[in-house]
């Protein structure tokens, strides 16, 4: 793969404390690289140190979210392959070959997953093993690292679910998700991330709650019939119980019986429509 068909795209809010050795560090492995750091609305000197040590720079306005600043990026981007990475010092410049190399074996998207002791903190580490079990169950493949933000892609292919990414921290879900989905082949590299340098942007409470709607959002985007489908059973088995129970001590057919049949069939209903509305979202264009 020839350095000058790739691009290094970094999202940055913030990072004074690490983006220069960054991207230097970026620059000596990939001297032929186009480096572009999207700067989110920083209110430091994040934008000015980057330019200086080698970056090409575009500025949001304002903070619209880490998922807005890899939109932009993707979409600046002139190579042919786009990797993905933090200005925060976790991820190693020097494991992008490893990346790359594993996406010349005919991958179109390859995701450095990170190791034992890699994670922030346990409660991160539980919360995204949690993640990676649930998404191999919906996909049928093994998932090994499922919101890991370094990732090597073909521009062509990532470019295709712009639409469907959010704005928020939640982008690597959403395009693993994505590319299983459309039938494209992911791979996985073992990286060990570093302690990031400086402070995270991301809320204990207000982001654990995003994360716990990431769940529903990971059934909707591959299948929803998965989600749906055990919630009717569930509501049925309730509805045939109660049903059993009223029937043995009162002799009647209860109405929260026929509420939770009904719920049921609704809900299974659903779960059909919700299959046929994400088969035409990936649909060939």
């Amino acid at each position: 793969m020839k350095e000058c068909s790739l691009t290094i795209v970094l999202p940055a809010k913030n990072e004074s404390g690490a983006i220069a050795g960054t991207v230097s560090a970026i620059a000596k492995e990939f001297p032929d690289a186009e480096i572009l750091v999207i700067n989110d609305g920083s209110t430091d000197t994040t934008a000015t140190l980057a330019e200086s040590s080698g970056a090409k720079v575009v500025s949001h306005p304002y903070s619209k979210g880490n998922g807005a600043a890899i939109k932009t990026g993707a979409r600046a981007a002139t190579g042919n392959v786009i990797v993905f990475m933090d200005a925060d010092g976790q991820h190693d410049p020097v494991d992008i070959v490893r990346l790359l190399t594993k996406l010349e074996e005919g991958y179109d998207m390859v995701v450095g997953a990170r190791q034992k002791g890699s994670q922030a903190s346990v409660g991160r580490g539980l919360a995204n093993g949690f993640y990676n079990r649930l998404a191999s169950w919906m996909t049928g493949h093994r998932v090994e690292d499922l919101t890991s933000g370094f990732r090597a892609v073909r521009a062509d292919k990532f470019r295709e679910f712009l639409y469907l990414l959010p704005n928020g921290f939640s982008y690597p879900t959403t395009c693993t998700m994505a590319f299983f989905r459309a039938g494209y082949s992911v791979a996985y590299v073992p990286i060990h991330a570093a302690k990031r340098i400086g402070k995270s942007h991301i809320r204990l409470l207000r982001d654990g709650v995003r994360f716990l709607l990431i769940i529903f959002k990971i059934g909707t985007l591959f299948s929803p019939l998965k989600i749906f489908a055990p919630v009717a059973l569930l509501m049925f088995l309730l509805a045939s119980s109660w049903y059993g129970w009223t029937f043995y001590t009162l002799h009647k057919f209860t109405n929260m019986s026929a509420l939770l049949y009904t719920g049921g069939v609704i809900t299974f209903m659903m779960g059909l429509i919700s299959e046929q509305i994400t088969a035409l979202m990936y649909r060939d264009k």
